[in-house]
């Protein structure tokens, strides 16, 4: 009689997020899943959940201890530019420190971990970007991820540092930008998009298919944006086209004429060559929002 071998724990940050759900999907055939939240619990199945606040650090220690995870990837964060910038200290704590505490306590015991990160390391003033590339973040979102990013690979030098581009898509936990796309079509409103902000966007699924790539084969920074350059705007066209939608209420507009809290970069466009040579292959936007749409 055959013994079942024991399957690998994933512990997972911010797996009640959108990039989150998408990595438990991925993860749970392969690895028993713990996926933490803070306040909002929100049930994955198959996912043990465990609530934690990650900027304390004696918790953050005792959980790794406990659970002695096969691996982390560390995808929660505060990822709104504007938030940021207007609360620096308080996002500060989770996008550095719980970061930085979370790969020195992996590192002191040879855990992997990756950290995903953001294409607005970089100013947009010189794209496309390789790993590379000098950082030059112009918001607080962008300065976090950037300092996050040093003192991660300081602490854990065999540490993931996955750069995720825009990413879009549908999970049940949290939506992405794309649903608030679609409702503004259907309740028939006005939906501006900028033509003066480009960036290579990818689904959650295909980001989580990176993250994981990355997990067994990548030891510092990789980029895993999509395949396509696209602004803003260029995105909606495809989706009102995916979506059968009424394109009249669809229409451009310039980052200048939006009043915003955070600078935002002009083309953030992510080279990802690294990736789509160790087998990374996202879909065309236009064929996943196609897919998407199937499901609604």
């Amino acid at each position: 009689m055959l013994l079942e071998l024991p399957r690998p724990k994933l512990l997972l940050t911010g797996a009640s997020g959108f990039l989150g759900w998408h990595l438990c999907q991925l993860a749970l055939p392969m690895w028993d899943v713990y996926g933490t939240h803070n306040t909002h619990a929100q049930p994955i199945a198959g996912v043990k959940a465990i609530a934690i606040d990650l900027t304390d650090f004696q918790a953050l220690k005792q959980l790794v201890r406990d659970l002695q995870p096969s691996a982390v990837i560390h995808a929660a964060a505060q990822s709104r530019p504007n938030l940021c910038q207007t609360d620096p200290e308080a996002t500060y704590a989770i996008n550095v420190v719980a970061a930085q505490s979370l790969a020195g306590l992996c590192a002191d015991t040879g855990i992997p971990f990756v950290f995903t990160s953001t294409d607005l390391v970089f100013d947009g003033l010189n794209p496309p970007y390789r790993e590379t590339d000098p950082v030059c973040p112009v918001n607080v979102y962008g300065e976090q991820k950037a300092i996050a990013e040093t003192q991660v690979l300081e602490r854990h030098p065999t540490a993931a540092i996955c750069r995720m581009p825009l990413m879009f898509g549908m999970a049940p936990t949290a939506p992405s930008f794309l649903q608030g796309f679609l409702r503004t079509l259907r309740q028939g409103q006005e939906l501006r998009l900028f033509c003066d902000e480009f960036r290579t966007p990818v689904s959650g699924r295909d980001a989580a298919v990176g993250i994981l790539l990355a997990l067994n084969t990548v030891q510092g920074r990789i980029h895993l944006g999509g395949k396509e350059r696209l602004s803003r705007y260029e995105f909606g066209q495809l989706m009102v086209e995916a979506f059968q939608l009424d394109p009249a209420n669809l229409s451009p507009c310039r980052q200048a004429e939006i009043p915003m809290s955070a600078a935002r970069s002009p083309d953030v466009s992510l080279d990802s060559t690294l990736a789509f040579s160790l087998g990374y292959n996202p879909r065309f936007v236009k064929d996943e929002l196609v897919a998407l749409s199937a499901c609604v």
